[in-house]
Formats: C-alpha cells, sequence, structure tokens
C-alpha cells in the first residue's frame, strides 16, 4: 500500500508509518539522531532479545520433551507429582523472574534515559 497526503499513519506499513510520523515531528526527528536514542535503543534489545530467546528455548525444551522423552517427564517426584507437571510450574515462575528483572533493568538503565529523552522532546515541542 502507498500513503498518500490523505492516508492516516496507521494505514501504511510499520516502516512507512514510522516515516510519516517523523516527517512531521522535527523535534522527534533530531532525537531520534541522538547517540542517546540509540544507545536507548541498545540497552534494550541488549535485555530483551537474550531473554525472549532464553524463554523461548526453556519453553521449547518443555514442549519437545513433553512429546519425546514422556518416560521422564512422568517421572513421579513427590506423591502424584511427575517431572512434567514441575516443569510447568517452572515456565510460570520463569515468566515471573523474567518480569522482575526486566522491571529492575528498565527501573536501573532505561528509564533515566528515556526520562532525559522525553524531557528533551517537551523542551522541543514548546520551543
Amino acid at each position: 500500500m502507498t500513503s498518500d497526503t490523505h492516508g492516516s499513519p496507521s494505514d501504511a506499513p510499520k516502516g512507512e508509518a514510522h516515516d510519516q510520523a517523523s516527517r512531521h515531528d522535527p523535534v522527534y526527528d533530531r532525537l531520534h539522531e541522538t547517540a542517546e536514542f540509540t544507545e536507548l535503543r541498545r540497552r534494550y534489545r541488549g535485555f530483551v532479545i537474550p531473554a525472549t530467546v532464553a524463554f523461548l528455548v526453556w519453553y521449547l525444551l518443555f514442549v519437545v520433551m513433553s512429546n519425546w522423552a514422556t518416560e521422564f517427564m512422568s517421572t513421579k517426584v513427590i506423591g502424584n507429582i511427575n517431572v512434567a507437571l514441575v516443569f510447568g510450574l517452572l515456565q510460570f515462575l520463569t515468566t515471573f523472574i523474567l518480569a522482575w528483572l526486566y522491571s529492575r533493568f528498565s527501573n536501573a538503565k532505561l528509564d533515566p534515559l528515556a526520562r532525559d529523552l522525553n524531557d528533551d522532546y517537551e523542551k522541543g515541542r514548546r520551543a
């Protein structure tokens, strides 16, 4: 889909929507090119991509073992609780731990930089 002057950014493909939005906001364009913005994106990706890959590998291990290592997964741990149930519950625990780690990381490494960029953006919009 090509964009015209009458289309909204949401009608355009993702990259094009960003281009349309930024063409109309020189303050954002200026901040987007700064080292601070690049650093914010680098820090974010540095946490999110490895964490996502690690969690997906862990989840797929659970699925694969549930399908092809059924004897191991059905091994009783305590009473009627088997390895599969423990792995399944650990998936929930892993989710909460990742959320907590991301919250700490974001508060310490992302939010201060994002606040500074937002302050610069607001100052630029007022000027």
